[in-house]
């Protein structure tokens, strides 16, 4: 254990329960429903309202090998291309497997998805797939669904929720062992402020860290508070340099910041094509799947493109499908293009990528067992080794069902008991200084200019030099004598944890002297097999800072030295 914290007050209330799932999306509320049916007290937090997660967000749906001649072996195959060599196959095996039926018991949860006329569960296909196997709902709300379907079971269980709660840091006992988390409740309610859940198994399902960089599809609450928070409790994280660009974000201006509005990959399924303003299709020859490509290549393809014509963004035309199956298919894509000035029934949609989906994350087995005793992650927080160097689409919804309910059946059998949470640590263990709001601006902007879709030796020394300033400057102000401190509260903890992830997702991309999935080094643009056929694993050391270890092999070590 690190020790490390950040600076809170300490907590004035405290709740008891056998588990505490941090996340309202797919992957935190079927842990908890899971939990509860096991009959374990448990407790879910969340930082927003319930239905406000990540999850609500997805359009284009969910892969699982249910149609007619599709199998689990072709959805691994696919999956392992998109990986580019670093998917952990007993992972994607379990993924692919467990997955139809793990689909299935959504279905029973209360999830409706949309049907062909003889009743059967209507597919289409994304990018990477070489099948039609991505189920929908709504059109392209599929994550609105879900999400709706998973809440309302949530509220008809009557489990114990917290909502607008920001999560700080794991609780653990004099043994080292998981004892629960401090969070912060934003409003008045039934808790106030700072406080505790104390639970003896803590399952972080909180989301990506989208918020890191400028322009993402990300909601604003994906500030990486999960990876943040298992850093400092001493856990390892894992490939978190490989974030997935979204190839087609609808182009709002070169300013524009925070949550942009997606125009899912389906749309392309469905026979949409990109073209440079000339009307060139561009990513023809490029790819034997072209627009459907993985979306990695499909990214490089558009950036590759606005440099050459020396635009800021390229169009994604689906005037052919006419008005009746735009309104049919993409309701919610139609609306959002409209709300902007554009309607795609009449012309081309202006697109270009934005961070979207982080690969890497909280390391864990294939029970959602992080390296830290009774903590357990799910979801775009979690590197299970599905993803590997590049997610494939629509597999992330699927990750999160079938992890989840995995994480359940292992703390349903373990039960372990309830342990008092040790003292807060003490002068050797100083918390963390908080950076001032103002700082996440000049975070994003720095991660990405350093970090983004094009990466290089010189962008990321530059990043790194940036951000370590901000780390220093904030220690520094911190100790001196007059300083204002910086105000605890909940902008000031999600700019923090930004700043952590930010240096770690950049120490990380360092190391990686390739191009491999969606990690594109200009400067390293060949993938070399021979050395970058491993994970990199990453820890905070004692003086805080990133400590970068290479695996010997592409296979995770265990997250257990007993393992």
């Amino acid at each position: 254990m690190t020790g490390i914290r950040l600076t809170a007050p300490a907590p004035g209330w405290a709740i008891d329960a056998d588990v505490v799932v941090v996340g309202s999306g797919v992957a935190g509320l079927t842990a908890a429903l899971r939990c509860a049916a096991a009959g374990l007290d448990t407790v879910v937090v969340t930082k927003a309202r319930l239905d406000d997660g990540s999850t609500r967000w997805a359009q284009g749906g969910i892969a699982a090998a249910l149609g007619e001649g599709d199998t689990p072996e072709q959805h691994l195959d696919d999956t392992l291309v998109a990986g580019a060599g670093l998917c952990d196959e007993e992972a994607v095996r379990t993924l692919v497997t467990e997955g139809p039926d793990a689909v299935r018991r959504l279905i029973t949860t209360g999830a409706h998805f949309d049907t062909t006329d003889s009743g059967d569960i209507a597919l289409t296909r994304e990018g990477g797939h070489h099948r039609r196997r991505i189920a929908h709902a709504g059109g392209d709300a599929t994550g609105a669904e879900i999400s709706r379907a998973l809440v309302e079971a949530v509220r008809e269980a009557a489990l114990h929720t917290i909502e607008n709660a920001l999560v700080l840091d794991l609780l653990t006992d004099a043994e080292g062992r998981t004892a629960g988390v401090s969070l912060h409740v934003m409003g008045e309610g039934q808790h106030d402020g700072v406080g505790a859940v104390r639970a003896p198994s803590v399952v972080l399902a909180t989301g990506g860290m989208g918020q890191v960089f400028s322009a993402t599809t990300n909601p604003s609450v994906s500030t990486g508070d999960g990876v943040a928070l298992a850093l400092r409790a001493g856990a390892e994280v894992s490939d978190l340099e490989f974030v997935q660009f979204h190839p087609t974000v609808l182009f709002l201006g070169a300013d524009s910041e925070g949550q942009q509005p997606l125009v899912s990959e389906a749309v392309r399924g469905e026979g949409a094509h990109l073209v440079d303003a000339d009307g060139v299709r561009f990513m023809l020859g490029q790819h034997e799947l072209a627009e459907l490509a993985p979306r990695d290549i499909v990214a490089k393809g558009i950036t590759r493109r606005m440099h050459e014509k020396g635009t800021e963004h390229m169009y994604l035309d689906a005037r052919h499908f006419g008005a009746a199956m735009w309104e049919r298919r993409f309701p919610t894509i139609l609306a959002a293009c409209r709300s902007h000035g554009i309607d795609p029934v009449t012309e081309p949609i202006p697109v270009s990528p934005a961070a979207h989906y982080a690969s890497g994350g909280v390391r864990t087995d294939l029970q959602g067992r992080t390296t830290v005793p009774g903590l357990y992650a799910c979801g775009e927080v979690a590197c299970t080794g599905v993803h590997g160097a590049n997610r494939l689409a629509s597999n992330s919804l699927l990750e999160g069902l079938v992890f989840a309910e995995r994480i359940a059946a292992d703390i349903a059998e373990a039960r372990p008991p309830r342990t008092e949470p040790a003292d807060a640590p003490r002068d050797a263990d100083a918390p963390v200084p908080l950076l001032a709001p103002e700082a996440r601006t000049v975070i994003q902007r720095t991660t990405t200019r350093g970090a983004g879709v094009l990466r290089s030796a010189g962008s990321l020394a530059t990043a790194a030099e940036e951000l370590e300033a901000l780390h220093r400057e904030a220690a520094a102000d911190a100790e001196a004598d007059g300083a204002k401190a910086v105000v605890p509260g909940v902008d000031a903890w999600e700019v923090t944890n930004l700043l952590l992830v930010s240096r770690v997702l950049v120490a990380a991309a360092r190391e990686r002297e390739e191009t491999r999935g969606c990690h594109w080094r200009e400067d390293r643009p060949d993938r070399d097999d021979a050395h970058g056929r491993r994970h990199l694993v990453v820890r905070i050391g004692p003086d805080r800072t990133p400590v970068v270890h290479r695996t010997e092999t592409a296979a995770f070590p265990p997250v257990r030295p007993s393992d």
